[in-house]
């Protein structure tokens, strides 16, 4: 917590606001529900401006070597997504935003968000609203979360983002928590952030609905 807390201060001083992906369970018997201080600060952090999406239910693979939601059909993604969005709602901090863990999503998955209500889906390669069946196509740029963390890939993923933001296109950055404590890969994500920034990208966390004319770095 304190190395998200941390870093998302890094983004509070450049006015941008984070887009918070929380799964209700993980693993090592992790429970979202039981953990009070969790949760305060994640309201906190919703009222400050940041996005809360739902990324899964326990993001257990249901598939060999697949993530959650990847290959799910359209019953048993209905069956977790109803389950996930009870827990959050009880811990008060229902969403319409969705995010599937490592950011893979399955047809079935697809055609049941909106059914349970979900409004958008932040997915690998686009940003998807359900309700006007439209999607802004732009590809997540990431650390962790199905994505490397080496030295080369970091330096690509900085080049990447400053090539995007250059040509104007909408930049998505990810990282994953336990990546925030290696000094060198928190770096170098906060590089792509700042000169997404220098190029003009426009800061801007995942919203419903998704205005891209009004935002160019998610």
């Amino acid at each position: 917590m304190e190395l998200a807390d941390e870093f998302v201060a890094e983004l509070d001083k450049r006015r941008i606001p984070a887009s918070l992906l929380v799964a209700p369970r993980l693993k090592g018997k992790y429970r979202l529900i039981r953990d009070a201080g969790t949760q305060e600060w994640l309201r906190a952090r919703q009222r400050h401006g940041d996005a809360i999406l739902m990324n899964g239910y326990d993001q257990a693979a249901t598939r060999k070597r697949r993530a959650e939601f990847a290959a799910l059909p359209a019953h048993e993604a209905m069956l977790r997504l109803i389950a996930a969005d009870r827990v959050m709602e009880e811990a008060g901090l229902r969403t319409r935003l969705f995010a599937p863990p490592r950011w893979i999503v399955s047809e079935g998955a697809l055609l049941m968000l909106p059914r349970v209500g979900f409004r958008l889906c932040a997915d690998l390669t686009a940003i998807r609203d359900l309700e006007q069946r439209t999607a802004v196509r732009a590809r997540v740029l990431g650390v962790g979360e199905g994505f490397l963390s080496e030295p080369w890939w970091c330096r690509a993923l900085i080049m990447s983002a400053q090539r995007v933001a250059r040509r104007g296109g909408t930049v998505r950055l990810a990282i994953t928590a336990k990546h925030l404590q290696r000094p060198g890969t928190r770096q170098a994500f906060i590089d792509a952030i700042d000169l997404s920034l220098y190029h003009g990208a426009r800061p801007a966390a995942y919203r419903w609905p998704y205005d891209r004319e009004h935002s160019s770095a998610a």
